[in-house]
């Protein structure tokens, strides 16, 4: 199979300013892999991307639903709501159990890609790595807010998530089925004029998008026509069912199907990322923070702290916090006091930089394939170095006497204990 994700090596992750031979390169990796605890030791760092960001540590099948997820999806049309949520909440504790990645954190990803530019620096005997900063001005992480419109009555109440995410000084992508209910394009305007985005959100949310190849093709054609009839440049599938190779063949900039763990989808794993990351024709944007309809629905969540204790940890990483929450759900009193209280913690938090989610596949793409970091408007630069058994690193400024440590705080990352 073509490797999708071989433009997500660790040397274009970290883009150190320093030339590193190839070879100390793979010695930093081979040292930092038991970090990720695979299943199976990759061949070469083109298998270890296809196992982890392309999932093959799941096994070929994968992507394919089993025979009883298909039968659900054929009766889940004559299953009340109600009923619905109570399967789905009783059959969590055994999915939990039976998750092979960590969940809500998924940190060993996150770990692996740090000790790699450890291992890096043992390895070259260099005091310090200079690299282009994850996020521009230097930001600690990336903030980004998007909606999927399910239904009818979803759309309704989608002026008033927007609403809701401009009174906190937010903008966020509304996501549409168009298929699945009349679109209300006053509202789409509106949005748009307003600053927010638009996507596309397959077809029909019927759960049959990826049934087979052929089904998949059919609906390719209607799928790019309403991206260009949005002007939309970014997907996301229904009920985050995702084939990478299918997907190849949406003319998008960005797809945010993809999530870095989560084992109460139709078809649960993870690509174990909380950055975005090149896949194939087009940038992924993983989801990072919980569903809102897995918090409420599933998990009977009342508070957002389990979305609060994931962003503590994807701003140690210096990572992307991406969240999809829905219209349909936001209905309910209690998700939207949630999602509210969450906008409210990340503008207190500050140390962000929030945006739309083309902006950001647009800035992660610029910053990959820029020549030259300093080419890129607002990129700035970080050192990384040594600090006893862990890496510290500290944000960096320039002049036109070349680069130098900053006078802000500086992030120390712990190494392999």
């Amino acid at each position: 199979m073509t490797n999708l994700w071989s433009s997500n090596s660790p040397a274009r992750f970290w883009l150190c300013q320093e030339e590193i031979p190839d070879d100390e390169w793979r010695t930093a990796i081979d040292r930092a892999l038991p970090e990720l605890a695979l299943p199976d030791k990759p061949v070469d760092v083109d298998d270890l991307l296809a196992m982890v960001l392309g999932e093959g540590q799941f096994g070929p099948q994968h992507w394919q639903l089993s025979t009883a997820g298909r039968m659900y999806y054929v009766i889940k049309p004559l299953l009340p709501t109600g009923l619905r949520h109570l399967l789905q909440r009783v059959r969590s504790p055994a999915v939990q159990a039976d998750f092979r990645l960590g969940w809500p954190i998924e940190e060993r990803y996150a770990r692996f890609q740090w000790e790699v530019a450890r291992q890096l620096l043992l390895v070259t005997d260099r005091p310090y790595l200079t690299f282009r900063s994850f996020w521009p001005a230097g930001r600690k992480f990336a903030f980004v807010i998007t909606h999927d419109i399910e239904t009818a009555e979803g759309q309704e109440h989608a002026r008033a998530v927007a609403d809701l995410d401009e009174s906190h000084g937010f903008r966020s992508s509304f996501n549409f089925v168009p298929d699945s209910y009349r679109l209300d394009q006053g509202l789409i305007e509106e949005l748009r004029a307003r600053g927010f985005e638009i996507g596309v959100h397959g077809l029909r949310h019927d759960g049959k998008l990826f049934d087979s190849r052929a089904e998949f093709m059919h609906r390719v054609e209607r799928m790019n026509h309403y991206l260009e009839e949005l002007d939309a440049v970014g997907f996301r599938a229904p009920l985050m069912m995702r084939n990478p190779m299918w997907l190849q063949a949406l003319e998008i900039e960005y797809d945010l199907s993809f999530f870095d763990t989560d084992p109460f989808q139709p078809v649960p794993g993870g690509t174990m990322s909380i950055w975005p990351f090149v896949l194939g024709r087009f940038v992924e944007l993983p989801y990072t923070l919980t569903q809102d309809c897995v918090l409420t629905t599933i998990l009977g969540e009342t508070s957002p702290q389990l979305w609060l204790e994931k962003l503590d940890f994807i701003e140690r990483y210096r990572g992307m916090a991406l969240v999809n929450t829905h219209p349909d759900y936001l209905r309910d009193s209690t998700t939207w006091q949630m999602y509210d209280d969450l906008l409210r913690s990340v503008k207190e938090r500050g140390r962000y930089w929030h945006a739309l989610p083309r902006e950001v596949a647009r800035w992660w793409r610029a910053r990959s394939q820029a020549v030259d970091g300093a080419s890129v408007p607002g990129m700035t630069w970080d050192r990384l170095e040594l600090n006893g058994e862990s890496l510290r690193s500290t944000p960096m400024s320039t002049n036109s006497r070349g680069i130098f440590p900053a006078a802000d705080a500086m992030l120390q990352l712990r190494g392999r204990s």
